[in-house]
């Protein structure tokens, strides 16, 4: 099975790829995600190995941050089960979980934040999901050339 690429948003002020970077181990879940589109891509399509871009959303500087490789595949997210966490879902059971997440692994941090007007401004990235009308999923599929050409703009 061939590696696949991934984007996740994720605002600064409640996880950041700094803290992601504190992070025992450079690791963390990727929980809380609560859209079917997301969670089907989480629970049928992410595979041990792939690479994930690190995007800053909600914030003055909306720009792909470093770079992660998923670690674990998907298992139940233990935020659904939890009544006084945000992300719980009444309808989800341990037994019939409705909501997924990965682990994820700090690669690299980039030295220049990739912005999202420069991804706009980018020809090669012209059909990226990220800069289409209507796309807000805070995971979703990006192509090997779209994260190659995002790595060379983040590692200058």
């Amino acid at each position: 099975m061939s590696k696949k690429y991934w984007l996740f948003k994720t605002e600064p002020n409640a996880f950041s790829i700094d803290d992601l970077a504190k992070s025992p181990g450079k690791r963390t879940y990727w929980d809380g995600v609560r859209n079917y589109q997301a969670r089907n891509f989480i629970r049928d399509d992410m595979r041990k190995g792939d690479y994930v871009l690190f995007y800053h959303s909600n914030t003055n500087s909306l720009a792909v941050v470093g770079y992660c490789e998923i670690v674990k595949e998907a298992y139940p997210d233990h935020t659904q089960f939890d009544p006084d966490n945000k992300h719980f879902d009444p309808s989800a059971t341990q037994k019939e979980p409705r909501w997924f997440m990965v682990d994820i692994k700090l690669i690299k941090k980039f030295k220049k934040p990739v912005t999202l007007k420069e991804i706009k401004a980018n020809p090669k990235l012209k059909n990226m999901r990220l800069i289409q009308r209507g796309n807000r999923l805070s995971v979703m599929p990006i192509t090997k050339e779209e994260f190659d050409e995002i790595l060379k703009m983040g590692m200058q």
